[in-house]
């Protein structure tokens, strides 16, 4: 059903299974004690076996919940050393091709597989391409109709990636019957993790599905600015590359640092979040004359300044 692929994302099934059960046990559920390790399963004082089993639930409800904040601390902290890339992340309904799309564009191995939840942790990749700046790109979870509310709360780990990252690629299957729907889910679920408005591509893959023309000329029509493509047969990438391009360069700034011999140190980090167009040294130091997004040019102008 699930592939638990990390202790993170093994936690967050586990929960989100936990949180499920609770409400629904009932007089004929087994005894958990195995399931459970044997921890804390002995009954106090007049309780019933369903109340022990409750307890059961609840206790380790409230320790993958630690375990979980301690790992989405680590994750901030990791957050951290990728503040000079530019962030990417792809989101849309179950099945509508992410895995694929980010295989192609990154030229890696993410896992693809056509089944609920294929991924569930969040796999970062490095996308190469001509903008100056790291750019890392991100393939999450994918979204189902009427997502309970408690599940939500077990992938917030997973989710929480999309609140930090650049732009958004909103990834559906074009050839789906029910695409209204899986796009008002997908809004719906950003809206429930209180995703900022980003900068986004609406993108309709598995074009290639789609055998009547007159479905794909009035999709086309309906979604005027969505790019259409075919991961698997590889169709509208170049198309879809030179959109990401554009929306991340239409964002640079233009500036010139001037630093000291004693400042070279610096040069790594210019070199690295920006776009050096040219370069110049006399006896005094050396002037980079750079184009990148203003964050990055920010920091590094108060880095030159301590």
């Amino acid at each position: 059903f699930l592939n638990k692929k990390t202790k993170n994302a093994a936690m967050q099934v586990e929960l989100a299974k936990l949180e499920y059960i609770l409400p629904r046990l009932t007089h004929q559920w087994t005894h958990l004690e195995r399931q459970m390790g044997g921890i804390g399963t002995r009954a106090g004082a007049g309780e019933t076996q369903i109340e022990i089993d409750r307890r059961l639930i609840r206790n380790k409800i409230i320790k993958l919940k630690s375990e979980l904040n301690k790992i989405e601390s680590q994750r901030f902290t990791q957050n951290q050393g990728r503040q000079y890339a530019y962030r990417i992340a792809l989101v849309g309904y179950t099945n509508a091709g992410k895995s694929t799309i980010m295989n192609v564009l990154t030229d890696s191995k993410v896992l693809v597989r056509n089944q609920l939840f294929a991924t569930l942790d969040t796999t970062t990749r490095k996308l190469d391409i001509d903008t100056g700046v790291p750019v890392l790109i991100s393939d999450t979870v994918g979204f189902i109709r009427n997502l309970p509310h408690h599940l939500i709360a077990s992938f917030r780990s997973t989710l929480g990636e999309i609140k930090e990252v650049d732009m958004i690629i909103k990834v559906f299957d074009a050839s789906a019957e029910n695409i209204q729907d899986h796009i008002a889910t997908v809004e719906h679920v950003l809206n429930e993790i209180e995703i900022p408005i980003k900068k986004s591509i609406f993108v309709m893959n598995k074009i290639d599905l789609i055998k009547n023309q007159d479905v794909f000329k009035g999709l086309k029509r309906k979604f005027s600015d969505a790019i259409f493509i075919s991961s698997t047969k590889k169709i509208g990438i170049n198309t879809f590359i030179n959109k990401i391009e554009d929306i991340i360069t239409s964002e640079y700034s233009h500036d010139i640092f001037h630093l000291t011999y004693k400042q070279t140190k610096v040069l790594n980090i210019i070199y690295s979040s920006t776009k050096v167009l040219n370069k110049y040294s006399d006896y005094n130091g050396i002037s980079l004359e750079v184009e990148g997004s203003r964050e990055s040019l920010n920091k590094i102008k108060q880095i030159l300044e301590n």
